[in-house]
Order: C-alpha cells, then structure tokens, then sequence
C-alpha cells in the first residue's frame, strides 16, 4: 500500500497512538489489498460497553493519547449514564464505564452513546467514513449511499485518530454492485414482518449485496430495521431497494440469481417463554417510532409487565414532553445504551423484542430467551 510521506512520519511517530493506529491501517490494507489511504469525514467506534470489553479494555482505552482527527463518535454503553440504579447496574460497574467513556472524551469524542449517530448530521451521498456498529454502517452504505465497511472498534478508532482509512472493500464502485435479487411480493403490513425478512435473508446470504423489489415504498425505520437484521443475521454492510436507495439504479441486475419471497409469518410462539421483559430500541427508537408507540399506549393505563424502551439522548431531550407521555404508563425510557449490550437485561429470563437484531443477539450476549411480535403485539401483551 502507498503511503504518502506525511503519512511515512505518522507511521514512525514518538506518540505511540499515533504509530499503533498506523500499523493497525497499513496491516488492514495489506490484508485487504488496498492501494492507498483515503481521508474519512468521521468515524464511529463500537465495542465501548463495559460489559462486552472488560478490565482490559478499559485499560486499553485509558492508555491512548493524542486526539482524533476527525469526528469521532461512540457506540452505545452499557447502562443509562444518569438512571443506571433504576436499571439495576452496581456502582462498581458504573464507575469503570465512565472511566471509559471519559477515556475516549479525552481523545476528543462525542458523547453520542447511539447505534444511530445517522441521525444527526449524516454524512452525505458519496462521503467516506469509518463506521464499526453493524446497523449504522448499512444504514450509512444503503440508506445514504455513505461509503464504509464494517470496521471493528479498534480498527474505527485508529482511523479516527489518522483521519483516513484504507481503499478497500466498499469504498470502492465496483464492490457496491447487487450480486443476488430479492424479489418479496409478500405484503408488508408492520415493522416485524420487515425485521424478520432481513433476518431470514441474512441467514441465506451471508455477505452478499442483495438488490431488493418491494410492492410497496418502505419508510425510512422500515428500511433501518431490514438492514440492521441483515447485518446482524448475516454480515451484509449494503442492500440496494429498487426505485428507493440512492445507488439502486447505477448497477445492473441482469443475470443476477433471484430468490422470491411469497409469505412472511411472524409468530408469537407463545409457547417458547412468558415475557417478563419487553424491550424497544434495537436500533434506538426514532422519532416516528416513538411517536407511534404513544399512539399505541394511548388510553391504555398502566404496563403490567416491565417495559423499557431505548433511544439516544438528543431524542430524549428533544422530545421530553412526548417521552413524559410515555412514561405515565409505567414505560422506561433509557438513553446511553440498550438491551444487548447491558447486562440489566440478564435479569430476566424472557425477553419481548420487535427487532431482528435484538432476535439474534440477546440469546447470544445475554443468555435470555426471547420472543418476537411487532410493536403493537408488544404493547397489547405489556397491558393484557
């Protein structure tokens, strides 16, 4: 791989953040077969939960110097940062989760704590960035036609601290074009049906660019909610919708293996476990969505089971008073993380989810059985 001359002296810099961060760009490279590096407007670091990271982690992340680059903006953590008793977080484990959220502040990040910085102030149509969460990075690929691949944290941290990235992968025309159709001539009737697609198709293709042909125009939190179960079912980073995503038409589709989708069944399973947890948020609610669980809860009383929903904290904030509304109803709406990267949700032993996402990881990560229904069979069985 190329490297400049400026970029000669990063990668045999005295600072050692500066030298380890190179290394780590030149070896990713050189792996990947990238002809040079290219600037990114910001980067996005995951794996920052104390509970996924550890000792070592922390550790780790405390032993950085220097400030980053560009901007730089974090995953999210594993607790609310102002309601973790109610979440029922120890004050041992808050303590080190704010050492490493201090940590990476010191480098000069953004308290974002959200799967979904796309939601403020995204980059635009063509801009590369270095992403590492699963959901923002297909959301950036296929929903803004951002280029990035998914990078890990420490992989997303160092280009921050560089400021660019390697010339591989996505970044890259010709790496972007569909290699499989999905015809769905199944009705969409509500966000679970949607999730449950990228679930099944992230299962079949693995890290295929599927081109999808829809009988309807998905909104925006559909189109979320598909990419983030096909990245975290299978490793897809980009999805084409046709007549929809921005790069849908540059590519061409002939010849291209189809697989056709004639039904989409969402069960209850009512028999595979009794939620004693319902949880909303994987990706971190949006506007709308919040909107439309108010509409839901309307009239409705109090939640007879626990109920917590999860977004960022700009949305909190700028939403309060629908929040408030929300929350009347016995709901608890946490910021600053979510249901699979806190260890609140191990205790429970069921768990009621709308997301494919949440469907795959929480068995996984947390050691909970989980049930699966749309956001309107969640609500109905919190108030039965």
């Amino acid at each position: 791989m190329h490297l400049t001359k400026e970029e000669e002296k990063l990668l045999h810099s005295e600072d050692q953040t500066i030298r380890k961060s190179m290394e780590i760009l030149l070896a990713l490279g050189e792996i990947f077969d990238a002809d040079k590096l290219i600037e990114v407007k910001s980067v996005q670091i995951s794996g920052i939960s104390y509970q996924n990271i550890g000792d070592p982690g922390l550790e780790w992340f405390e032993s950085l110097s220097g400030r980053f680059a560009v901007r730089a903006m974090i995953n999210p953590a594993g607790m609310d940062l102002k309601r973790w008793r109610e979440m029922g977080i120890d004050e041992g484990f808050y303590r080190k989760q704010i050492r490493i959220i201090k940590a990476l502040l010191k480098l000069g990040a953004e308290q974002t704590l959200t799967c979904t910085p796309y939601y403020f102030d995204p980059p635009s149509l063509g801009d590369h960035v270095a992403w590492a969460e699963s959901n923002a990075v297909v959301y950036a690929n296929s929903i803004l036609g951002a280029r990035t691949n998914r990078e890990s944290g420490i992989s997303a941290l160092a280009a921050g601290i560089i400021g660019k990235t390697p010339n591989y992968g996505l970044h890259l025309d010709e790496n972007r074009k569909p290699t499989i159709l999905v015809d769905v001539k199944a009705e969409i009737e509500n966000e679970a049906q949607i999730s449950l697609l990228g679930y099944k198709i992230g299962e079949k293709i693995a890290d295929e660019v599927p081109y999808f042909r829809f009988r309807r125009k998905l909104s925006e939190d559909w189109l979320k909610l598909l990419g983030a179960s096909l990245a975290a079912k299978g490793n897809t980073a980009l999805f084409h919708v046709e007549n929809q995503t921005p790069e849908w038409d540059r590519f061409s589709i002939d010849g291209l293996e189809k697989l056709e989708v004639d039904k989409i069944e969402v069960k209850m399973e009512a028999e595979k476990c009794d939620p004693d947890l319902i949880a909303l948020g994987c990706p971190h609610l949006s506007e709308e969505e919040l909107e439309h669980l108010l509409n839901l809860i309307k009239d409705k009383g109090k939640v007879k089971k626990d109920f917590w929903v999860f977004t960022s904290r700009k949305l909190v904030e700028k939403m309060s008073d629908l929040v408030s509304k929300i929350e009347k109803c016995g709901i608890k709406v946490f910021s600053d993380t979510c249901m699979v990267v806190s260890p609140a949700t191990e205790n429970y032993e069921c768990v009621m989810v709308n997301s494919g996402k949440a469907l795959t990881y929480l068995p996984k990560l947390r050691k909970v059985d989980v049930r699966f229904g749309s956001m309107r069979e969640c609500v109905e069985l919190a108030f039965d």
